[in-house]
């Protein structure tokens, strides 16, 4: 049966994906030798409740050409997918669908049901991102497909043969953590999201630029003292001298001023040395029972902003809490869990009075401190932000809000104009900017640092073994800056928050007595024979996602039990990852895979970039710049996707992705099917044991040769993970050497009658399949589709024997490289001298070598078919108006005086020249600023340079044509 004309994507790609699962070419160990060394990636598990975006399309592309490419080689392979149960984003769609439908609440339904709920919708939605993955081709071993709650109580596939009880090794691991005296609960400052009331992971945490306000508040000294207040510029000179009774403060959160525990001033800033160690009174409150907090030095507060002193409020920011920590400073809970100003508590005046005897020196305990709840009795129970109004308006009221001219442009909107009436008036400075918000990430709404009681991981001391394996190279991170990145983070770790206030998740499998005493088992009939038969509530928090996915490279493969994967697959070869989750699931995975294998869980992490739009701006909802990689499979086919996703992925360089680019690789795909419809039209068949490294045309040896140079740098740029490099090779073989070229200049030799064509047809055949098994780990579906029609198979393609080594042939890469070069030469001069299409121009002889003069004679037709030369002359000398040609060992030439107007053509070259140096002049002045280096987005500044280094390779190219006229002249 003939090919079809086209390739049709979306009728053969599922067929074909079909076909490769009913073959089982997935599997572990598919297609492996015997004794084949084994290769192994863990997917990075997509969230349950996502869909497929162009980040999972590039970081999955890049992992499937991998384990294709190792598949085809023979190794032992196994590409291990899954899925995270995303504890915090799946509770909340669940719980907007119970609402949508009209149903109990998560509270009013009860953790049980609730937790049955999850499970349903899990069973019903949570293929969804496996089957999109499908469509891109991923080629996973899908019977093997974990959950990272798999096992868990409510799991309906519990003991499911291919889908390991990962529930277990969660347990077993905080228990033997906790045992090792490396799981701890205490209290510390986390994210807090009072909209789910739970503490949520930096990652998932967004800062967010938006309008706000920064107030300027007045902390009277105690008893009204005074000091000499003395500002002085960078030389020394006094600006500023006066005597104050005040030390002044600068917040955006107004609403903690009533938890400080200090004023902190730098110890070198000398305007305060005077009032260090004394105690100044926070400006809020009843009046009678204001309390003195005292002023300290710490390294923190920067002199040169703001005011210079810091209010200190421990329990409610992140820095606070560090100089809270180091100076032994109370940290004071002001807020419940849902966001609101506490409604606890002792009364206002009884908690004032215990804080200000420990402000004066009494000693304190972390949980007294917890009990203490400052908020005065009319703010209590009010939401924070309604808090913060009030206490503005009752520090400005009182008096004690910094003051301005009304004409001050730090106001904003609210500032008068200069001259104005009243202008010169004073009025409470607000300044008016722009701050950073955190943000949850799911609740979207901001997010309160909240000091609460959380299971904490001791991770420093689990860090020093992950950064040993680094440091001693088993375990690289490629490219070599997220190495630093890594360090960094692991150097200056802190205690890992591991407790979520979910009930989606791992139960924290720890259980107390009446007495608070905590036992940590793996069932809860353990934790009862340790408690003696006392009678035991377990834990009612979850544990972090991150937990349980950093036990993901082991967990897979059946720990705890001794599997035969286990042993065969850990540690893995290469985690293929964002740079956003370095520390988030990378570091853990690296730590929880040395404490509990005494091995890396890899050994090399290769650290892709992001995907960007095409102008280089992140792609968000917001700015309506995302590209669905589903959308473009659909227009363009999965192929043409992937293709250009790996031509792109440049290592530690973002992509900026455009359609047309997409576009431009479906092009690509057509191309081959073209190539091998000629190679069906020509009868060319593959011919078995057939090696064109023997043939005794030098064209058939000349492909040969560049094909074996083909595949070996598709194997060395693929060994150092330069994705785009091998991509790009490809590109350049199977479209520039094989399409433009062996094709064009073998279509004499398939003519019926010439003695080469057996020989050449089994070339071709033998040529598109080698471009079709290179070609295979970028772009399966095509060359699947075609290795199927061209000639019947014992194996299918993704099986098929990858090529190694090959035969070159120097004679023969010399006499066709030379005839490629002179038509591209001629090319090139017709085309730099604007000359027209149909001009008919001979090539004339002046002087050639005995090879070369062999080579014009033995390919004179293709020269004068594929260079548009009419003719060849002999002459004795250039003609007049003739431009040489680059053609080594032989002088020849392209007579153009009767075809180019030479003074016209200068001109229109000077022209375009003069207008190419005006632009270079001025984007090298733009690069060179470093103002515009400095605050210009950095996709912009990689616009400027791009455009720079293409107006200089066309400036290049002018001046070229100019010289080759100067010649003719």
């Amino acid at each position: 049966m003939p090919m079809d004309k086209t390739f049709d994507a979306a009728r053969a790609e599922p067929e074909i994906y079909a076909a490769w699962e009913a073959a089982g070419a997935f599997r572990a160990g598919a297609n492996a030798r015997p004794g084949a060394e084994s290769f192994c990636i863990m997917i990075p598990p997509p969230n349950v409740t996502g869909s497929l975006h162009m980040g999972h399309a590039f970081n999955n592309t890049l992992q499937d050409i991998l384990i294709r490419w190792h598949r085809m080689r023979g190794f032992d392979t196994l590409w291990q997918p899954g899925t995270d149960h995303a504890g915090i984003a799946t509770q909340m769609v669940v719980e907007r669908q119970l609402a949508a439908e009209g149903n109990l609440t998560r509270r009013e339904m009860g953790r049980e049901a609730f937790v049955r709920k999850v499970w349903e919708w899990k069973e019903h939605y949570g293929d969804r991102i496996v089957t999109q993955l499908k469509r891109l081709g991923a080629s996973c071993d899908w019977d093997r497909t974990a959950f990272t709650m798999a096992g868990a109580p409510g799991d309906t596939r519990k003991g499911h043969e291919n889908s390991p009880n990962f529930h277990d090794a969660v347990l077993k691991v905080f228990v033997d953590l906790y045992n090792a005296g490396l799981i701890y609960r205490g209290k510390r400052l986390v994210n807090w999201d009072p909209h789910f009331e739970t503490a949520i992971s930096d990652l998932e945490v967004e800062n967010v630029e938006v309008d706000g306000f920064m107030w300027h508040f007045k902390y009277p000294l105690q008893g009204g003292q005074t000091y000499e207040y003395v500002e002085r510029d960078e030389n020394g000179n006094v600006t500023l001298r006066e005597t104050r009774d005040y030390i002044s403060i600068a917040t955006t959160r107004p609403e903690t001023m009533l938890g400080d525990g200090a004023v902190a001033v730098h110890p070198s800033d000398k305007r305060y040395a005077p009032i260090v160690g004394k105690l100044c009174e926070i400006p809020v409150g009843p009046r009678e029972h204001r309390r003195l907090i005292p002023i300290i030095t710490d390294p923190y507060p920067d002199p040169d902003f703001g005011s210079g002193a810091v209010k200190i409020t421990g329990a409610h920011d992140f820095n606070d809490y560090a100089v809270a920590r180091r100076n032994n400073i109370p940290m004071y809970r002001l807020m419940d869990m849902r966001g609101h100003m506490r409604d606890d508590g002792a009364p206002y005046a009884e908690c004032a009075a215990r804080a200000q005897e420990i402000a004066e020196g009494a000693e304190f305990t972390e949980a007294e401190v917890d009990t203490l709840n400052l908020v005065p009795d009319d703010l209590r129970g009010l939401d924070r932000f309604e808090a913060r109004r009030r206490v503005v308006e009752q520090i400005t009221a009182e008096g004690l809000a910094v003051t301005t001219r009304a004409d001050d442009p730090r106001l904003g909107r609210a500032a008068r104009k200069p001259g104005a009436e009243g202008a010169e008036a004073e009025v409470p400075l607000v300044e008016a900017k722009r701050i950073m918000a955190p943000f949850g990430d799911r609740s979207k709404v901001i997010i309160e640092p909240m000091l609460t009681d959380q299971w904490f991981v001791d991770a420093g001391k689990l860090a020093r073994a992950a950064i040993a394996a680094v440091e001693d190279g088993r375990t690289a991170i490629l490219p070599e800056q997220h190495r630093k990145v890594y360090f960094n983070w692991m150097r200056d770790i802190e205690p890992w928050c591991i407790s979520r206030q979910l009930w989606w998740g791992h139960q924290i499998p720890v259980w107390y007595d009446e007495d608070g005493n905590q036992y940590s088992a793996t069932s809860e009939a353990e934790a009862v024979a340790m408690a003696g038969g006392r009678p035991l509530t377990r834990d009612p928090d979850v544990l972090d996602t991150w937990f349980s996915s950093a036990l993901w490279p082991f967990g897979t493969l059946g720990w705890p039990e001794e599997t035969p994967e286990l042993k065969r697959y850990y540690p893995t070869n290469v985690l293929v990852t964002g740079f956003d989750i370095i520390f988030f699931w990378v570091a853990r995975m690296m730590m929880m895979g040395l404490h509990f294998m005494r091995e890396v869980p890899f050994h090399t992490v290769y650290v892709h970039a992001l995907v960007r739009d095409e102008k280089g701006k992140k792609m968000s909802k917001s700015l309506g710049n995302v590209m669905d990689p589903l959308d473009l499979i659909d227009k363009y086919g999965a192929d043409a996707v992937r293709f250009t996703l790996a031509s792109m992925a440049a290592m530690g360089r973002d992509l900026k992705l455009s359609e047309a680019r997409v576009a431009g690789y479906g092009k690509f795909v057509t191309k081959l099917w073209n190539a091998a419809r000629l190679a069906e039209m020509n009868r060319a068949k593959p011919v078995p044991g057939f090696d064109p490294a023997g043939a005794a045309e030098p064209l058939n040896r000349w492909i040969a040769g560049e094909t074996a140079r083909a595949g070996a740098a598709v194997d060395g740029a693929l060994k150092s993970f330069r994705f785009n490099d091998a991509a790009n090779g490809l590109y350049a073989f199977v479209w520039g050497r094989v399409c433009d070229w062996y094709l064009e200049l073998a279509k004499p030799l398939l003519a019926d009658g010439h003695p080469a064509q057996a020989e050449t047809r089994a070339t071709l055949a033998w040529v598109i399949d080698r471009c079709l098994i290179l070609l295979h780990p970028f772009m399966p579906f095509v060359t699947e589709a075609l290795w199927g029609q061209i000639a019947s198979r014992e194996k299918m393609l993704i099986h098929a024997d990858w090529p190694e080594g090959g035969a070159e042939d120097p004679e023969a890469d010399r006499e066709i490289g030379w005839v490629i070069g002179l038509i591209e030469e001629i090319r090139s001069v017709r085309a730099e001298m604007n000359v027209a299409p149909g001009a008919k121009v001979p090539l004339v002889i002046v002087e050639a070598g005995a090879a070369e003069a062999a080579r014009l004679e033995a390919h004179a037709a293709l020269i004068a078919r594929l260079a548009r030369v009419p003719q060849m002359i002999r002459a004795d000398a250039p003609p007049r108006g003739a431009v040489t040609l680059s053609a080594p060992g032989a002088t020849l030439c392209l007579p153009l005086g009767d075809v180019v107007d030479i003074a016209a053509e200068k001109a229109r070259l000077e022209k375009a020249s003069q207008k190419l140096e005006k632009e270079i002049g001025g984007l090298s002045a733009k690069l060179s600023n470093e103002k515009f280096l400095a605050r210009a987005p950095e996709e912009v500044v990689e616009e400027q340079r791009e455009r720079l280094e293409a107006a200089q390779s066309e400036a290049g190219r002018l001046k070229a044509a100019l010289g080759r006229l100067a010649e003719m002249a």
